[in-house]
């Protein structure tokens, strides 16, 4: 039977013919591409998130849960860390992946980023482990078209794949701030840790740009710590605070948010840590900080 022509805008036309003809699943010359790249350990480049701010027009934005999980980006072949170094994700995980690029996290599940970052971080990966995480896709690196084009053709592809593990993170439309709000209260409430904004009209790009906002009841940052400083009265003996940097120089102390385990082994000069945080002074420092967890290495 002859099919109708298809009466898509030309993006999405576009889009539509790569998924029929096969380009966006695996084939000889998409692998050979993609394996070009597999030894290469260098950063790949990615869109990252500003905050939110209430001058901004949330109708313009989908809008999702931001997930808690160890960001990942799969090139056709090989999954890797932001930095660029392969995840050593079981063969039966990534076997059937389509073989465009996509972007995402690997996702255990809310209060669940300990336990997921042990695991993907295993030189030998754990099948046990493995079976509880999936691969939350929210977006086609290189695809052309708006974010909600690639977003829709991400559907389909998704959909063929057939993957239980892998997953399209839902994206909604919000009318108003008010609205963004009760959303960002009803995830929160969930176990979530946010909401991420990607505006709809956006086309891919890299960097950090207001294509992308994060919006959460507290804020966080990473800072380098510097130095363990003594605790007094019932931390005696123990690290009191943390002397920290950020990277545009500023010192602070983190003197609350750390377990008793923590403060008799705190984290090492040298290793970066996320914060949590209110908002800034107008100095730059932040205000109500408290240490959240280590940066696993990647």
């Amino acid at each position: 039977m002859k099919l109708p022509p298809m009466k898509l805008p030309p993006i999405r036309r576009l889009l539509a013919l790569l998924l029929l003809g096969g380009v966006l699943h695996s084939g000889p010359m998409v692998q050979a591409v993609a394996a070009a790249n597999t030894t290469d350990d260098t950063a790949p480049p990615v869109l990252l998130a500003q905050n939110f701010n209430d001058a901004i027009d949330p109708s313009a934005y989908l809008v999702s849960e931001k997930l808690d999980g160890v960001r990942a980006l799969w090139d056709g072949t090989t999954l890797r860390f932001r930095s660029g170094r392969i995840i050593p994700a079981p063969d039966w995980f990534i076997a059937n992946f389509p073989a465009h690029p996509l972007d995402g996290e690997l996702w255990m599940g809310r209060r669940k980023f300990d336990r997921l970052s042990a695991a993907v971080r295993r030189d030998s990966p754990r099948d046990a482990e493995w079976r509880q995480i999936s691969y939350q896709v929210f977006e086609w690196p290189q695809a052309p078209g708006t974010f909600s084009e690639r977003i829709a053709a991400l559907q389909v592809s998704v959909a063929r794949a057939n993957l239980g593990w892998l997953q399209l993170v839902p994206q909604v439309r919000i009318a108003n701030r008010q609205a963004l709000q009760a959303r960002l209260q009803q995830v929160v409430r969930a176990g979530g840790e946010g909401l991420m904004l990607h505006r709809a009209d956006a086309l891919w790009q890299t960097g950090r740009t207001d294509a992308l906002l994060k919006l959460k009841p507290q804020l966080d940052a990473e800072a380098k710590v510097i130095a363990h400083l003594p605790g007094k009265g019932k931390y005696q003996g123990l690290c009191g605070a943390l002397l920290v940097e950020s990277p545009d120089g500023q010192r602070f102390r983190l003197g609350s948010g750390m377990s008793d385990a923590q403060r008799r082994a705190p984290p090492p000069v040298g290793s970066i840590v996320t914060y949590r945080y209110r908002d800034r002074t107008p100095n730059g420092l932040p205000r109500f900080a408290s240490f959240m967890r280590v940066r696993a290495p990647e």
